[in-house]
């Protein structure tokens, strides 16, 4: 019952308002979500419907993980006493419902979960956003989630008509021939992941909320709520064999040529966030793709890849982060020249970048290898657009990097603190999972 355990440390939690103790009871917990690691990958039942596998656990210790550096990352809400034990209530309730959704073995709980995260992300971006614009891009995520997930919510209770339970592995879907109807309920039960992931085409929400959200929303976003598109994907795909053989190529050919595009557009952004914004379009593309195809390389790939992805993404966004704290601006005009200004920061802007770009030894290259595998093994002419996608993924990753650490320095800046111990401590937590996870790769790979 240790999810139980986790639920009551963290109401226990809510009665604590000392930052400090709420980031060693959050560290404690994800060492105990780790302890649960050692079971055999099976089914691990936790009683009350939860339960959890392989990839259950996995994407349960990256959130815990991922929401005590954003704790760690916000300690300017601490210093400047914007409502600090309100924050803290607010990431404790968001990483709540990710264990309940990561947990749910019954498809209606996981939808009541699924979409609970999103009232606490929202509060998140209206309460700690920076900018006024932060109303429109709330209301923007609020509506393209909701309008995506109600059609999921009626093929659930059709599901259950049918079928007479919503139990994981228990539900049974009759779609022997491809009709009409099939093809609807197909649709309906994809919209709400391929929103959530984001595919091309129903992305416009995620920059939006990633420029104006703070930190923590950013990393939190980027670092886990991406990552509930695919897990639903990996859950309900299963239940539809048939009728996604048949559309398979409308999904990898907007996903591949859609990521193409993101990439070409991230050469063009100049704010920080919105180039990193758009780089996890990109990568999500390829997941999706790894996950249609609905081979044995793709899931592990789009696996290997959403946890690369959550390390990589929420530490470029911490560095963005500590950049607009000392200079006020995310702008790659201003920002110009980070090397000479601060240059301790230097060499995690290039680890994390490298990183970005699916360098030698991080999880990255690994995903990239199984994704590119099962797309180009589905079909030859996909090895056009990855190709083209891998090659705009690097250009756009130096075009951050030498933009932002080369060049001639603003004459208004002058000098500032290059960087904190507790700067150094976060990114590092980002980096060392990311690159020393693939010694061990069984750890993620079940089959391996």
């Amino acid at each position: 019952m240790m999810l139980k355990f986790l639920i009551m440390n963290m109401m226990m939690f809510f009665l604590v308002s000392e930052w400090g103790i709420i980031q060693l009871s959050l560290f404690l917990m994800c060492f105990l979500v780790i302890m649960g690691f050692n079971h055999d990958f099976c089914i691990f039942n936790l009683g009350n419907q939860l339960s959890s596998d392989y990839l259950s656990i996995i994407l349960v210790l990256l959130s815990v993980w991922i929401t005590v550096l954003v704790v760690y990352s916000s300690q300017v809400i601490s210093k400047m006493k914007k409502f600090s034990p309100l924050f803290l209530l607010t990431n404790l309730l968001l990483l709540s419902a990710l264990i309940m959704t990561f947990s749910s073995m019954d498809y209606l709980m996981f939808y009541l979960s699924f979409e609970s995260s999103l009232i606490p992300t929202l509060i998140l971006i209206l309460g700690w956003g920076y900018q006024p614009e932060r109303t429109q891009a709330g209301i923007y995520m609020l509506f393209y989630t909701l309008f995506a997930s109600l059609p999921l919510l009626v093929s659930l209770i059709s599901m259950y008509g049918s079928g007479g339970s919503l139990i994981m592995g228990l539900t049974s879907v009759s779609l022997s021939k491809v009709s009409i109807i099939n093809f609807l309920w197909y649709i309906s039960t994809m919209f709400a992941f391929i929103v959530k992931l984001p595919m091309y085409l129903f992305h416009l929400w995620l920059p939006k909320a990633h420029v104006e959200a703070p930190v923590a929303g950013s990393m939190i976003l980027a670092g886990v709520l991406l990552k509930l598109g695919g897990y639903g994907l990996i859950r309900v795909l299963g239940l539809f064999t048939e009728t996604n053989k048949m559309f398979s190529w409308v999904w990898v050919g907007i996903s591949v040529l859609g990521g193409v595009f993101t990439s070409v557009l991230c050469l063009r952004q100049v704010d920080m966030k919105s180039l990193i914004a758009y780089s996890s379009v990109a990568h999500m593309s390829l997941v999706l793709s790894g996950l249609i195809v609905f081979s044995w390389w793709g899931m592990n790939g789009a696996v290997i890849i959403m946890l690369g992805h959550g390390l990589c993404s929420s530490g470029l966004f911490c560095l963005s982060n500590i950049v607009y704290e000392r200079l006020g601006s995310r702008s790659l005009v201003v920002n110009k020249g980070l090397l000479n200004f601060m240059p301790s920061l230097g060499l995690w802007w290039f680890l994390l970048s490298i990183s970005n770009m699916a360098a030698p030894p991080t999880l990255n290259l690994l995903g990239e290898i199984n994704l590119i595998i099962s797309v180009v093994s589905w079909s030859k002419i996909s090895m056009i657009g990855i190709s083209s996608l891998s090659f705009f993924s690097a250009a756009y990753t130096l075009y951050l990097y030498s933009s932002s650490q080369h060049g001639v320095i603003l004459s208004s800046m002058y000098s500032c603190c290059s960087g904190k111990l507790s700067e150094y401590y976060i990114l590092s937590l980002h980096w060392l999972p990311l690159n020393l996870l693939i010694i061990k790769s069984s750890l993620i790979l079940p089959s391996v």
